[in-house]
């Protein structure tokens, strides 16, 4: 394996991906960093898109910020899902068309009950930003 393809590869693990997951993609485009989506599938295998009907293991959410309401696209994402489930949500850079303020993902990870890590940027134009779905306590007997 290459320097490069070990970078990837380690890129794609520190996110949290991991071998033969099943990863369902949200907000696919034309713009998106088509590289990094490439890292991931390397890792993972075949990424499954917005109609997939069974439950994921992690979640790509591509979002800009006319996609709609982060909040609610968080919570129909956290629905795809086991608990504990990785859900990274990849938003373009600061000064590129649809940014999303660190604020505003903050805000909505929040309300939408879920864990958000520091942002690590993906590529020229987007930032990429870890976000979990609790774990669930287990009940005592």
């Amino acid at each position: 394996m290459s320097a490069t393809a070990d970078h990837a590869e380690s890129l794609a693990a520190r996110l949290g991906f991991q071998s033969e997951q099943v990863v369902q993609e949200i907000g696919y485009d034309d713009d998106v960093d088509q590289e990094f989506r490439d890292l991931v599938e390397e890792r993972v295998g075949e990424l499954v898109d917005e109609d997939y009907d069974d439950v994921a293991d992690a979640v790509l959410l591509w979002f800009r910020e006319d996609d709609g309401d982060l909040t609610d696209t968080l919570v129909d994402a956290t629905e795809l899902v086991e608990d504990d489930a990785l859900i990274l949500l990849v938003t373009p850079k600061t000064g590129k068309p649809g940014f999303v303020e660190a604020s505003d993902i903050s805000e909505a990870a929040t309300t939408a009950g879920l864990s958000l890590a520091k942002g690590l940027p993906i590529g020229k134009e987007w930032t990429a930003t870890k976000l979990a779905t609790p774990k669930v306590a287990k009940t005592k007997r």
